[in-house]
């Protein structure tokens, strides 16, 4: 993938509406082993092979070589052919990375060779290339040879087991890196620190010694790593430092004020114009080291005039304040570089030091607490974080979460209902004590919510934490339709680093999976209720004890974050679950609003959505799918997996990003009628680099698309139909096709632009999206999917249409406000992550002649 250095694009021509009447269609879903000459093919692993054998001319002497085997996608790599288990130096499968490709999951798996043992896979070469062309059964060592698709001398970069994405991408920053050694002649740990020596680079004083590996750190760049990589040979894995989180906060307050005082030194806080994240918690400590050059006395807050708004006696928002700032405080400790804050803070006391408030007045006190900063610096750009929920229900004795009636999970409360309602930018009114009113009479002000999805707070030894998340739904007000929901994921399950008390405990979520106290909407009425979480992020991991009778949170598998400090104590602490991971978005969010000043909350929202991508673990889970329900069931679970800030605001020579904002009128009606009807629809007609898409073919790329608006919302339960609906107003959209010109595509959509007569066209699912027309017209304010095809096909695929559906505002016209208009947020993208093709260059050409004329 090329590197992400330019900007997105923003589109400058607005859409094109006619008039429009919607086609009612019935909704329709679509729906290896080794192939060519043996004998080629074994004959090009032996070139391969060879070439790999051979150092280059400039490498150290070493007393062995490290190769990689790369399997073909979908197909299985034969890990136990690739070793030998006989005594002595024999060849050692080292690392194994999984890799998702557009073709499929393939996995590179490096061994290390010994001198004197090149044999032991030349002669498994020979013999199948010498019986490859045996007629009948397979040729020898076929199950090992025709899954390897290539082979390769390996790098540093080969031996990375944590996330491909985590991978340090700028090769002259000096980190710390966790080096994992094989066991061989018991010099190994002897042999590094004295190369590190030589060459000035630090290692820990501590190391951990276990079965056959040996662990520890070591401080350099990628390119000294690599030199040493290639100097000795006896690294066999290498991952990202995981210890921090447990290691600070053992340490006593005077040795952590070091570590304080090391990362004040390099930081460079936001200046009081930057946007901000506006904490609504229980108060946030202004005055610890590492927060109070982002927090200034003034935008502290509390909801009401006799709590102490400078004092905070709860840890949680002081915790979360430390990770929506840094967004990754272990990672700015780690680094030796700058750190540039591009965002600052804001908290507001939403609940009292003691007891806390009624929960049927939780909407009131968060629209208080929004108006508050609001009315402090009214032109201020900021992000309202929320990680507080009301616990969901429990069910009835003798009766199981898994059994309650799924209408029941997902319905709006009055809590959720005021999220959407400020999201969509009601005005607040509480003038008149006690009493808080949301305006409807003034012009929209769009707010930013990110909320936290809620956490399972009774975690259980023998519960199987998938089902158990699948059926518990998120917690009050997640469900909030306009919100941008965050659940949580776990980003370790070792426990490498963790304290003795917690030996022979096993983490219960694997790397990359759901974190066991995360919430899902699996059990919503899906044709009723949006799908949530939208995204997740690190939330930390839980560990069954050693008899499996039991779970607890080891601190290496939480998240550092800042402490709440009273004398003597430290300033550092872990975290964990889905107030983390909320935190962890909102940072994203408020460096998205520093990026691009002028974008909507809506736009915000939807660049988050559309950034993130799922671990390996997840799209593992998605890819086995075999229908679109149960994709949508896994984005119900996972969202659209981890967002990125580095997606969500850059594009790349082949990683296009187009951002379209745009305003439609939904709805209309004839005369004094109460019956309305749709008025509109837009038609995008995107610049797009189809000359550069045509001459790639029949390559593999991919397609993405995010539509984001906010609703206003109907809390009132009369059945959320008709009148009723909870939304105002619902929008979709539709891709124009390969084989449809632009009139045949508009004739799908809109019923308006056929003849009297004509036969409709189809508008079921078109091939190649991966949850298809079912979730691109499903219920909530973010509709996402993505395409993949051929290169060639979506040359042709330049237009897309914006249409609107049903919302209470059609059939009440005394409220409703289709002629103001609603804005909305189209994201579309395009990647060709395989080859080098140059996408943004021509359609920033086409913008910019756009913005001269």
């Amino acid at each position: 993938m090329a590197e992400r250095d330019r900007p997105h694009i923003f589109v400058p021509t607005p859409p094109a509406s006619e008039s429009f009447t919607p086609i009612s269609t019935p909704v329709t879903s679509r729906g290896g082993g080794f192939s060519g000459s043996r004998s080629e093919h074994g004959k090009r692993l032996t070139e391969e092979f060879e070439a790999a054998w051979e150092p280059p001319t400039d490498e150290p002497e070493t007393t062995g070589t490290y190769l990689t085997f790369t399997s073909f996608p979908g197909l299985d790599l034969m890990f136990e052919s690739l070793e030998s288990r006989r005594p002595g130096s024999q060849p050692e499968l080292v690392a194994v990375q999984a890799e998702m490709t557009h073709a499929g999951e393939v996995v590179n798996a490096t061994v290390f060779i010994p001198d004197g043992q090149k044999e032991f896979f030349l002669k498994k070469l020979e013999q199948y290339v010498e019986t490859a062309e045996v007629v009948e059964g397979k040729p020898n060592n076929a199950t090992l040879i025709e899954g390897i698709a290539s082979i390769r001398r390996a790098t540093i970069r080969e031996l990375w087991t944590d996330p491909a994405d985590e991978y340090p991408t700028d090769p002259t920053q000096s980190r710390w890196w966790e080096l994992w050694l094989r066991a061989g002649d018991g010099r190994e740990y002897e042999r590094l620190t004295e190369y590190a020596r030589q060459h000035s680079l630090p290692v820990s004083d501590h190391y951990l010694g276990f079965g056959d590996r040996t662990v520890v750190l070591i401080r350099a760049t990628s390119e000294q790593l690599a030199m040493t990589f290639r100097s000795i040979d006896d690294i066999a894995e290498l991952r990202r430092p995981h210890e921090v989180a447990s290691f600070l906060p053992s340490l006593s307050a005077f040795e952590q004020r070091d570590w304080v005082s090391e990362l004040q030194s390099r930081v460079e806080h936001a200046g009081a114009d930057a946007p901000v994240v506006c904490i609504l918690d229980r108060g946030v400590q202004a005055g610890h080291p590492l927060l109070e050059d982002s927090l200034a006395a003034d935008d502290l807050h509390a909801v009401e005039p006799s709590w102490r708004k400078d004092v905070a006696i709860h840890g949680h928002g002081t915790e979360m304040a430390g990770l929506a700032l840094y967004r990754d405080l272990q990672a700015a400790i780690s680094s030796q570089h700058g750190v540039r804050l591009g965002h600052r803070l804001e908290s507001v006391k939403l609940l009292p030091d003691t007891g806390s408030n009624d929960p049927d007045v939780y909407g009131a006190v968060t629209a208080r607490a929004v108006d508050q900063p609001e009315i402090s610096a009214q032109d201020r750009s900021r992000v309202f974080m929320l990680a507080i929920t009301a616990p969901a229900a429990a069910p009835n004795p003798g009766h199981r979460v898994e059994d309650r009636p799924m209408q029941e999970a997902g319905r709006p409360t009055a809590w959720s209902a005021t999220i959407d309602a400020l999201t969509y930018g009601r005005a607040i009114d509480d003038s008149v004590p006690k009493f808080t009113y949301l305006n409807r009479d003034e012009e929209p002000t769009p707010r930013l919510f990110v909320v936290s999805a809620g956490n399972i707070r009774d975690v259980r030894a023998e519960d199987d934490h998938l089902d158990r998340s699948d059926a518990e739904g998120v917690e009050d007000p997640a469900q909030a339709w306009n919100a941008l929901v965050v659940g949580a994921y776990a980003e370790h399950d070792a426990m490498d680093h963790a304290p003795d008390v917690f030996a022979g405990y096993v983490p219960i979520a694997a790397r990359g999976e759901l974190s066991p106290t995360s919430r899902t909407s699996v059990s919503f009425d899906q044709k009723r209720w949006p799908f949530k979480p939208d995204v997740v992020a690190p939330g930390g991991n839980l560990a069954r004890t050693p008899d499996g009778t039991d779970v607890d949170t080891p601190e290496n598998l939480a998240i550092l974050t800042t402490r709440l400090q009273h004398p003597g104590e430290g300033y550092f602490t872990t975290t964990r679950d889905t107030s983390a991971a909320t935190a962890h978005v909102a940072a994203v969010a408020a460096d998205i609003r520093a990026a691009y000043p002028h974008l909507r909350p809506e736009t915000i929202r939807a660049l988050i959505v559309h950034s993130a991508e799922w671990t390996s673990a997840m799209r593992t889970r998605i890819d086995a799918t075999t229908t679109k329900g149960a994709a949508v069931n896994l984005l119900r679970r996972y969202g659209m997996g981890v967002p990125s800030l580095e997606r969500a605001t850059r594009s790349a020579n082949n990683a296009l990003t187009l951002v379209d904002e745009a305003v439609i009128h939904p709805y209309e009606r004839d005369g004094n009628s109460s019956s309305g009807k749709s008025r509109e629809m837009n038609l995008h007609r995107l610049p797009w680099p189809i000359d550069a898409l045509s001459a790639l073919g029949e390559t593999e790329v991919q397609l993405r698309v995010t539509l984001s608006y906010f609703v206003e919302p109907n809390p009132s339960s009369r059945g959320w139909t008709g009148r009723y609906f909870y939304p105002s107003h619902g929008l979709r959209f539709a891709m124009k096709r390969p084989e449809d010109n632009l009139d045949a595509f508009r004739q799908r959509v809109n019923k308006q632009a056929r003849e009297e007569g004509e036969k409709p066209l189809a508008l079921n699912t078109e091939t190649g999206w991966l949850f298809g027309r079912g979730q691109q017209t499903s219920s909530g304010s973010l509709h996402t999917d993505i395409w993949t095809g051929s290169a060639a096909d979506l040359a042709a695929k330049e237009a897309v249409v914006v249409y609107p559906v049903a919302g209470w505002w059609k059939n009440r016209p005394k409220m409703d406000q289709s002629d103001n208009g609603v804005n909305y947020s189209l994201v579309v993208s395009i990647e060709a992550p395989e080859v080098e093709v140059d996408l943004w260059t021509p359609v920033y050409q086409q913008v910019a002649a756009v913005i001269e004329v």
